[in-house]
């Protein structure tokens, strides 16, 4: 926001030198970037009196002037068609920078020496007017600074403004942070009453389509007008913020926008269709050409400004060339009105329009400042324009704005904040940005905010007010009143430290993504039309259409990832993700979120080396991963069962399990599926893993038993055994270890195989299990005689063959 100083004085008087003004500002949270002397670039411009006009010898339209510039005269080549002997006008001296960064040097025009310029308004930065030189009338001493001349004296701030201060996107919000620091009164502009002339009623209308993205539309019309250029006064207000003045009606607008921080639009009434105003969101594919002269093809959630045919405006952003005003323009319809902020941020950026009004209304304007913004162009617009006003406005409001009742705590606030403030000392501070204050009772205020204040919602806002006008750097230094031993951390936070630890110890990089998805994604997934994950929870004003419903899933964020990862060449990817899943149950009901833990790993096992080949990474791999992972939790006994085909759409079928504990299905791990990747524009096989993270925290244990060491030592067995293949390890696993035999410890299954010698359709697997005794050392002849029972039991129960 730049701000400029004479401007600003025009609502508050400035008691402070520009230097503490900017400390000040920045001090309450309003960062000055820069101050700068608007007039700096002055300061070799001289006043000079044109001695003698002859003809140039070379050019017919030159002359060469010999101008008095105090104890000197210069000889200067000049097109100017004003140019008269005897008139006092500026003069830039060599090394002169201008307004637009061009350094004057001494030249040579068609063989004449120029030794200066003589310059008009608009390459001074003084008007617009390009005509001729600037004529400067007399009185003015020769020789002197056009600075001191005119009495040209102006800083320019340039406020950083955060996102949360869309109020302060204008001098009056700037205005009102000065007079609140020093103490000072805020005085509004006056606007006299209407001078009417008809009813506006019998000449114009406003119709609202979609209230939930314009709740508010005013329209106010001027009759009579002249279109011309503005005058100086006004062209000088643009100038000093770097606005470029256009004419008297346009001006305005642009002046009570940078005045109030209310975007307006004025369109010649008399192009509009039926004389009236639609406000409709666009239909699909829906053509339109903006006042740039750029065409734009509208999609169907873009909010327009339409006559009684045809769109007229882009609402919040920019007006079209179909409604422009020109020099025959004699009526005039202002619009001023409230956007819903999402919609104007997601059609300006579809667009790639970036305007000084949908800044305003990306941020939020004031819904209760439209009327008297409205009120105040109209009236500039009839004084600058000679015209008249149409009795009365319109005002279509069909969703009133309604602000809250704060309840504010002056002692907690004390304790938060280390002050030590009263209730009237608070109330004070709040009063003077215009805060209406209700006393409750001696520690509680009733505070409700401004309209224009729509970053103020919470007892915590307010307290960031006190803070930062009573003056941060006047909070004394105190010891915190916090107690003296900190808190456990929640169950659920030291799981989830515990998880992200055990994830980046496997060399997984942590992913953060939207909680935002494509409404596609289920499709993406291939997931079933019954599946619960296709209940999706639907943004009402999502930003784009890849974030228009809650996710269902953390695979597609961690895919979407994956594809930005392989097209920059990394060729080995290990990702999760922490997150939450939304399930939608219906309109009435929230939705059930569900915590869930997910891995990806893509490319190879381990980089390549002279110490071993580089090796891609497969299914076996990330199912180590998710067994380190609850072993790391200390989960007893978690089991891996085949899925059938159609348990999980978005995994290759024969490389997928699911993962029990307790025999309860607590995720899956697996390959995803040929289907799945292409709809990510991938190739290469890729591996998941998804976890419910609230029934593997309930399954962990609370309590880590300990287990002395053995005395005795154990002993080892092996046995392969030839089964059909569809047979699931698991099942033989668990047989070893329901057995009646207490002096089995352990079993794990080291070798899988099929192919030649094993007969087709078989496989052959391989387990090793550990014997011990806690009271004696086993000898051989026990061992055997157990090791050949259980394989007795195994042969039998599952129809297994020993190898030949």
């Amino acid at each position: 926001m730049i701000v400029s100083l004479s401007w600003l004085r025009d609502y508050v008087p400035i008691e402070w030198d520009t230097d503490r003004l900017a400390n000040a500002l920045t001090m309450i949270g309003l960062e000055v970037d820069s101050v700068t002397d608007r007039y700096d670039h002055l300061k070799q411009v001289r006043v000079g009196r044109i001695a003698s006009v002859r003809p140039h010898p070379n050019a017919d339209k030159l002359k060469i002037c010999e101008v008095a510039v105090g104890d000197e005269t210069l000889s200067v080549v000049c097109g100017a068609p004003n140019v008269t002997e005897g008139m006092l006008s500026p003069v830039a001296l060599p090394g002169t920078q201008f307004a637009d960064g061009t350094v004057l040097e001494k030249s040579t025009i068609r063989g004449e020496i120029s030794e200066g310029m003589l310059c008009s308004e608009i390459e001074l930065g003084l008007g617009a007017d390009r005509s001729g030189i600037m004529n400067l009338g007399s009185g003015h001493p020769l020789g002197a600074s056009i600075k001191d001349a005119l009495g040209l004296s102006d800083a320019v701030i340039e406020v950083d403004l955060t996102p949360n201060r869309p109020d302060c996107l204008s001098l009056i919000g700037i205005a009102r942070e000065v007079a609140a620091i020093q103490n000072a009164p805020l005085t509004y502009p006056e606007i006299p009453p209407d001078a009417s002339d008809g009813n506006i009623g019998e000449l114009t209308s406003v119709i609202i389509e979609d209230p939930d993205h314009c709740p508010r539309y005013t329209a106010k019309l001027v009759l009579d007008i002249t279109v011309g250029p503005s005058p100086f006064w006004l062209q000088d207000r643009l100038m000093s913020v770097g606005l470029r003045p256009i004419n008297n009606i346009v001006d305005v607008t642009n002046f009570v926008m940078m005045e109030t921080g209310q975007p307006l639009h004025a369109f010649d009434y008399d192009l509009l269709t039926d004389n009236r105003i639609v406000v409709r969101t666009a239909k699909e594919g829906e053509p339109f050409v903006s006042l740039d002269g750029k065409e734009h093809r509208l999609s169907g959630d873009m909010l327009m400004i339409c006559d009684g045919e045809k769109p007229v405006g882009i609402a919040g952003i920019m007006g079209g060339l179909n409604s422009e005003i020109n020099d025959r323009t004699t009526r005039v319809l202002i619009e001023s009105a409230y956007f819903n902020p999402v919609s104007i941020r997601r059609t300006a950026k579809t667009l790639g329009m970036g305007t000084d009004a949908s800044h305003r209304f990306e941020r939020g304007v004031d819904p209760a400042g439209t009327m008297r913004a409205n009120e105040r162009s109209a009236r500039l617009i009839a004084e600058l324009g000679g015209g008249n006003i149409a009795g009365g406005a319109i005002d279509a409001n069909p969703i009133p704005y309604q602000g809250g009742r704060i309840l504010f705590s002056v002692g907690k606030t004390n304790r938060v904040l280390g002050t030590n403030l009263n209730r009237d000392a608070m109330a004070d501070i709040l009063k003077s940005i215009e805060f209406s204050i209700e006393t409750i009772d001696d520690d509680v205020l009733g505070v409700v905010a401004p309209t224009f204040r729509v970053d103020v919602s919470r007892p915590e806002d307010l307290m960031e007010e006190i803070a930062r006008l009573s003056g941060y750097n006047n909070i004394p230094e105190t010891t915190p009143l916090i107690p003296a031993e900190g808190r456990p951390l929640a169950m659920t936070l030291r799981f989830r430290e515990k998880l992200r630890e055990l994830m980046v110890g496997f060399g997984f990089s942590e992913a953060i993504a939207y909680s935002f998805a494509a409404r596609r994604s289920g499709d993406m997934l291939n997931l079933p039309k019954d599946d619960p994950r296709r209940r999706t929870l639907a943004i009402l004003n999502p930003l784009t259409e890849d974030q228009a419903v809650m996710r269902t899933s953390l695979i597609p964020g961690l895919l979407d990832a994956l594809g930005r990862n392989v097209a920059r060449q990394n060729r080995t990817v290990r990702l999760f993700e922490v997150g939450k899943i939304f399930i939608s149950r219906g309109r009435n009901e929230l939705p059930e979120e569900i915590e869930m833990v997910a891995g990806l790993w893509f490319g190879s096992r381990q980089d390549g080396s002279w110490l071993a080949e580089e090796a891609p990474c497969d299914f076996y791999d990330m199912k180590g991963v998710v067994e380190s992972l609850l072993a790391g939790f200390n989960v007893p006994r978690a089991e891996f069962t085949a899925m059938p085909d159609s348990a999980c759409n978005y995994t290759r079928s024969g490389h997928s399990a699911e993962i029990l504990i307790d025999g309860e299905v607590i995720g899956i791990v697996g390959e995803v599926s040929s289907g799945v990747l292409a709809s990510f524009d991938l190739e290469q096989p890729a591996f998941i893993f998804e976890i419910d993270c609230h029934q593997l925290m309930n399954r962990t244990p609370t309590e880590i038993q300990a287990r002395p060491l053995p005395k005795f030592p154990a002993t080892a067995r092996d046995i392969t055994l030839i089964v059909d293949r569809n047979l699931e390890s698991v099942r033989i696993l668990d047989n070893i270890r329901n057995t009646e035999e207490t002096l089995v410890e352990s079993v794990h299954l080291f070798d899988v195989f099929e192919g030649d010698p094993i007969p087709q359709g078989k496989k052959s697997l391989s387990f090793r299990i550990t014997y011990r005794s806690s009271s004696q050392t086993l000898e051989d002849e026990q061992v055997n005689r157990i090791h050949r029972d259980i394989s007795e039991k195994l042969i039998q129960s599952f129809k297994a063959e020993l190898p030949g």
